[in-house]
């Protein structure tokens, strides 16, 4: 059987073992292969810890779905403790399902650079590492064009300059279900979120 730490690299390293890292790798690094609702659309955003990302485009009409989970790494069906370990290289990133005729792209990226701060670099506020970092994962070519623009914009608003990673959609890894609306299930406090369309009250990042 092979290790967790076999998994990711480490102690020995038998050709089959090479071999099944690189399996893993690869798979891993594939596109999210996943489809949407019929008529719907893919966008998926790194904005930090996933809860108070997630809540906050719960709340934007004409998003039909949100999901949060792991993408960007080198591991095949990573837990959250691997995520944190930081040896697995993937981001928390919520995957937003919208009807582009409610809800345009251009609107998420608006909440996406309103949700938190883009100039800081693999960290949001108290919580720090490699999966905080920020970044918005294409599943198009226009929505990596609209990305771009969108951030050549938000750049002239800052004085430090923003470190978001805008690359291609790879797989999506759902996180375990505990993390799902987490906010609005009440989070670690017991206290409910409200994720009701056009809300606007504060988020409270860990509930």
């Amino acid at each position: 059987m092979t290790s967790w730490l076999g998994k990711l690299g480490f102690g020995s390293r038998t050709p089959e073992a090479s071999m099944e890292n690189s399996a893993s790798a690869s798979f891993a690094q594939g596109p999210d292969d996943d489809i949407p609702a019929p008529g719907q659309h893919f966008a998926q955003f790194g904005a930090g810890c996933f809860w108070g990302a997630e809540l906050a485009f719960q709340r934007v009409p004409g998003v039909t779905k949100t999901e949060v989970g792991y993408s960007q790494g080198f591991l095949h069906n990573p837990s959250y403790e691997d995520v944190c370990s930081e040896t697995t290289n993937h981001v928390e990133v919520v995957r937003v399902q919208y009807d582009p005729e409610e809800c345009s792209f251009v609107s998420l990226l608006d909440v996406y650079w309103a949700r938190h701060d883009p100039t800081m670099l693999n960290r949001q506020g108290n919580d720090v590492g490699t999966q905080y970092r920020s970044g918005i994962y294409c599943y198009t070519p226009g929505q990596e064009a609209a990305a771009k623009e969108s951030m050549e914009k938000q750049q002239k608003l800052l004085n430090r300059k923003i470190v978001t990673e805008i690359l291609p959609a790879k797989k999506f890894y759902r996180a375990e279900e505990y993390h799902q609306q987490y906010l609005e299930k009440g989070g670690r406090f017991g206290f409910k979120q409200s994720a009701a369309k056009g809300c606007n009250e504060p988020i409270r990042c860990y509930g």
